[in-house]
């Protein structure tokens, strides 16, 4: 006997509800994860306060971290490291990028209402002072792991703590007005970038190595190519940023302009770092870090450039891959290096 199938209303990123047929399960996990698209009808609590931390948003810092350990020079595969990465990781992306992100969702429920009103806050399916008790439980435990890798790491300055502290005041400041760093596309874009690359890289160094002004520097450089992955989320957002007067890229050149200094950032930066590579003699490391470029580049053309607005997430997921792993090339590199 079969089953005639299910309709389940969808809401679609412009507002519109649909009928799907047997409901959208890619949808339903899209919101799920915090990814562009989803499905209305998600009751449980824990699946909503997981869909306000993105866990999308998790992975680039917790690949920051991995990187952050190979440029110390010290990590060795033991069962202790690898538990201690592991804690490293899960204070830097669920927890503390979870709070960054639940934050964001706080205060930009006025502009997710236009732009996602799917989002759980615009559409009713968790209340406010929910959302501010899960702001300070993902706060204060990513502080408390950061305290306790500051005493396994036996950091006479609490080195991990302050990150931890210092990486989450910006996170606020950037969703949260009066400063809202995000108004400011240059800055707010730039604060997001080094947060997704510098911040995690350098706890994860000073975890296994000691953290110094080479590496302090670089990743603030490299975090300039983050800064062009995070114009790519703008541009999902340019109609209800527009509206409520936020200066993101997109909106300040417009489409083909800010897909252009995009992905310009992104490539100009990652071969800057293979330049460096080069003249500290890592020309084998230099090398592939360039050859990971080229693929980079051509989803660039194929996708982002021709249409930014419908193919952000397409050209995420095939460009990125060659720039996180660049990072990792360049980790290993100056792990090697001894920098």
């Amino acid at each position: 006997m079969t089953s005639s199938p299910v309709e389940v209303a969808e809401i679609t990123p412009d507002g519109v509800a649909s009928a799907v047929p047997g409901g959208d399960r890619s949808a339903k996990t899209r919101q799920l994860l915090g990814m562009k698209g989803a499905q209305t009808g998600d009751t449980s609590i824990w699946k909503i306060r997981l869909q306000l931390m993105k866990p999308i948003t998790w992975i680039p810092l917790m690949w920051g971290v991995i990187c952050g350990a190979a440029s110390s020079g010290n990590y060795r595969w033991t069962l202790e490291n690898v538990l201690i990465s592991a804690a490293c990781m899960f204070f830097a992306g669920p927890l503390l990028t979870g709070y960054t992100q639940t934050v964001n969702e706080y205060y930009d429920r006025e502009i997710d209402a236009v732009n996602e009103p799917y989002r759980p806050i615009p559409s009713g399916a968790i209340a406010p002072s929910q959302v501010i008790t899960q702001i300070w439980i993902l706060l204060f435990a990513g502080i408390a792991i950061a305290y306790g890798l500051d005493r396994w790491a036996g950091h006479e300055f609490p080195t991990l703590t302050v990150m931890a502290l210092g990486g989450s005041f910006i996170a606020y400041i950037y969703s949260a007005p009066p400063l809202k760093l995000k108004q400011n596309g240059w800055l707010g874009s730039y604060a997001l970038g080094a947060s997704y690359i510098a911040l995690p890289w350098w706890a994860g160094h000073a975890l296994f190595g000691d953290l110094n002004a080479t590496i302090v520097i670089l990743t603030l450089v490299y975090s300039l190519a983050g800064l062009g992955i995070a114009v790519v989320n703008d541009f999902k957002s340019v109609e209800g940023d527009r509206q409520f007067g936020l200066k993101s890229l997109p909106v300040m050149f417009g489409v083909t302009t800010a897909a252009w200094i995009c992905v310009c950032m992104i490539d100009i930066f990652q071969v800057g770092v293979s330049l460096y590579l080069i003249s500290i003699h890592e020309n084998l490391y230099a090398t592939i870090l360039l050859l990971l470029v080229i693929p980079q580049i051509t989803f660039q053309d194929m996708y982002f450039l021709r249409n930014p607005l419908e193919n952000d997430v397409k050209y995420q997921a095939s460009a990125q891959p060659f720039l996180v792993l660049g990072m990792l090339v360049a980790a290993l590199a100056l792990g090697r290096a001894g920098i």
